[in-house]
């Protein structure tokens, strides 16, 4: 959604292809008026699974988009020509929809790939056709060996994406799709990442193919909940950095005894903190709230459903961000230059984690437990910690100004961004 403001803004067209689960949750927590909001062409197409099947197993979702979508776009890009109305000239697909750039080419449709998380996670997968062929990975996407990549000298193996998502057979489904992606990728004429060349600069000096664009402004309509606005009027009467901001972000599930210990270390901590606790955030039926803790903490404490992140990172009285790690929430961080607490869950969340604690260093990592659980006691002092630390601070702010100037008149970011455009509109 942001991606399409930014076209719309330089006078492009666009029409937004969903997966009609995720369509139909966009436009339900949709504002009734928004900036842009009518000039994006939101339209949807089946994902190959049925409405009562779980969109979390991603391992499934994946087989199914791959069995339906491609031609379902292919009808819905003729329909559009048929119309006389428009013609699809160009084709930006998510680079984990790789099928899309092979129905662009079979179309004879110009195409180009967008990336939204880590420039490296992109060059890994890039790359996977060598690491297999130079034995860092088996055929199933499985490490032969721990050891870095030539990629970056921060990258692990045991950090590849695909090893975070799910069991062992999870893993090698996904594994066979992201790797079917990194062949797609080769059709695109551009590639296209939500990024910013000072923070990961080696990926993008050896892997130039990749363009930076962001960070981008994420203070669009597309979310999955209604946002709580009524927070900022909340922030408004807390002082000046005092605030602790819980979010972590669409996907992730605790299990009930790690809410409460979040829940028993917010209470600990003594401080005002707002809460993004969505209506399913265990995997049980309903928050479990340690008994008394609304009550006990009513005075300093707001929870929300879902919360315009932007305006709250953006508000002065936000002291740090304990977040899951997802890369639009690391930018976010960034671009306001608010130092985290980093809670990764699966995926790419605890690489970027590696990025915020220890080559950044704007942030600081949680350590659970022996049973993986992360104690109220870690939550309190990690949070005393990193609000201590003027080191943290001061480079969190200094990321904020290279994020500013990347996307600002004669920026690396801003200036990528205006080529592609006009590679469009030729």
């Amino acid at each position: 959604m942001a991606l399409s403001h930014r076209l719309i803004e330089n006078g492009i067209k666009v029409t937004l292809v969903n997966t009609e689960f995720n369509h139909e949750r966009v436009m339900a927590a949709l504002h009734k008026t928004g900036p842009d909001q009518g000039q994006i062409n939101l339209v949807a197409i089946p994902d190959g699974l049925a409405d009562d099947d779980d969109r979390n197993d991603l391992a499934r979702l994946c087989d199914g988009m791959y069995s339906v979508m491609p031609a379902y776009l292919e009808e819905l890009i003729g329909k559009i020509k048929e119309s006389g109305e428009d013609e699809i000239t160009s084709i930006i697909a998510d680079e984990s929809m790789g099928w899309a750039l092979e129905v662009a080419e079979k179309m004879g449709i110009r195409r180009a790939a967008f990336w939204p998380a880590a420039a490296i996670v992109l060059a890994t997968i890039m790359n996977i056709p060598d690491l297999i062929e130079d034995g860092t990975l088996d055929a199933h996407g499985l490490p032969t060996k721990e050891e870095k990549i030539q990629l970056s000298p921060t990258v692990k193996t045991s950090l590849f994406v695909w090893l975070f998502i799910g069991d062992r057979a999870a893993q090698k489904t996904l594994f066979k799709f992201i790797h079917r992606s990194s062949h797609s990728i080769k059709l695109a004429q551009h590639i296209i990442c939500n990024s910013f060349h000072d923070i990961e600069q080696q990926t993008f000096d050896l892997s130039p193919q990749i363009l930076p664009i962001g960070p981008l402004d994420a203070r669009s309509d597309g979310n999955f909940w209604p946002q709580d606005s009524s927070c900022l009027t909340w922030l408004d009467q807390q002082p000046t950095s005092s605030v602790i901001y819980i979010a972590f972000g669409s996907f992730t599930v605790f299990n009930p005894h790690q809410f409460q210990e979040l829940a028993h270390g917010l209470e600990l901590c003594g401080r005002p903190f707002l809460w993004v606790v969505r209506s399913d955030p265990t995997d049980g039926s309903t928050p479990p709230y340690p008994d008394g803790f609304v009550e006990r903490v009513a005075d300093r404490g707001l929870v929300v459903g879902w919360s315009p992140q932007q305006n709250v990172l953006a508000h002065p009285s936000v002291a740090c961000f304990i977040t899951h790690c997802g890369w639009n929430s690391t930018m976010e961080g960034l671009v306001n230059g608010v130092p985290m607490l980093c809670w990764p869950y699966f995926a790419d969340q605890f690489l970027n984690q590696v990025y915020i604690s220890d080559v950044w260093r704007v942030g600081l990592r949680m350590d659970p437990d022996g049973v993986g659980i992360i104690p109220r006691e870690e939550i309190k002092k990690k949070v005393e910690d990193l609000l201590g630390d003027d080191g943290v601070k001061a480079r969190v702010l200094e990321l904020k100004e290279m994020a500013k100037k990347s996307v600002s008149e004669g920026g690396t970011s801003s200036q990528v961004f205006k080529e592609f455009v006009q590679v469009i509109k030729d």
